[in-house]
């Protein structure tokens, strides 16, 4: 596909869309290999879910978060293409003439962009249980698909806190300090530090199904 603007989740192979990632241009950058991730945490969930014999008492359990695997696919690709835009628009700011219209341009974009990621991460968020319930009731042929679902997950979700921290900080090429980004901007702000929560409980699902996902590793002999 010649012209990498044109290239989406929504209508481009894995091929095309991981040369136009690999491009300098940053249009889908990081935060739409975010989206992307996200997508392939929750396709893996809804793989594992088919894959698992529910009891009587689960069944309906298991129908929701099948559904919601599925929802999440479709809604991360999306996302993803949608932080690909903010990215393009953040870009495009920086490359103004300096004076107060490059500064008002980079605030907007700068936040429109944070905005995007932290939509990207409370999705990634909302995915962590049902990854959890699979973990511990899925079916266990497929723990290592699990493993490697929290590993896009957890990836999924350092993008989203990363992208936030550093969009917001980017406000000081418009003039803004760190204190006054964090008084004008609560809520974002405090997104970082929820991520670093759900970062750390990822890690510690993972950490607790991995001896069984990878029993020859060096660490579970001895």
């Amino acid at each position: 596909m010649a012209d990498s603007e044109a290239v989406t989740t929504q209508r481009s192979t894995v091929e095309d869309w991981t040369r136009a990632l690999a491009e300098s241009h940053g249009s889908p950058g990081g935060g739409a290999g975010t989206g992307v991730m996200l997508a392939i945490a929750a396709s893996l969930t809804s793989m594992v879910a088919g894959y698992t014999e529910p009891g009587a008492a689960q069944h309906g359990e298991l129908k929701a978060l099948h559904a919601r695997a599925h929802s999440l696919r479709e809604a991360a690709l999306r996302l993803a293409d949608d932080d690909a835009s903010a990215s393009a628009a953040f870009g495009a700011a920086f490359r103004l003439e300096p004076g107060p219209q490059r500064e008002e341009a980079i605030h907007r974009a700068s936040i429109e962009a944070a905005k995007a990621s932290a939509v990207l991460g409370e999705r990634a968020i909302d995915a962590i249980d049902d990854l959890g319930w699979l973990a511990s009731n899925g079916n266990p042929a497929l723990i290592s698909d699990v493993v490697v679902a929290f590993g896009a997950l957890r990836a999924a979700v350092t993008g989203a806190r990363t992208n936030v921290s550093f969009d917001l900080a980017q406000l000081t090429a418009a003039g803004a300090t760190l204190e006054q980004i964090r008084e004008q901007h609560p809520v974002l702000w405090a997104t970082v530090e929820r991520f670093n929560a759900a970062l750390d409980r990822i890690d510690d699902l993972t950490g607790g199904i991995d001896h069984r996902a990878a029993p020859t590793d060096a660490s579970s002999l001895g």
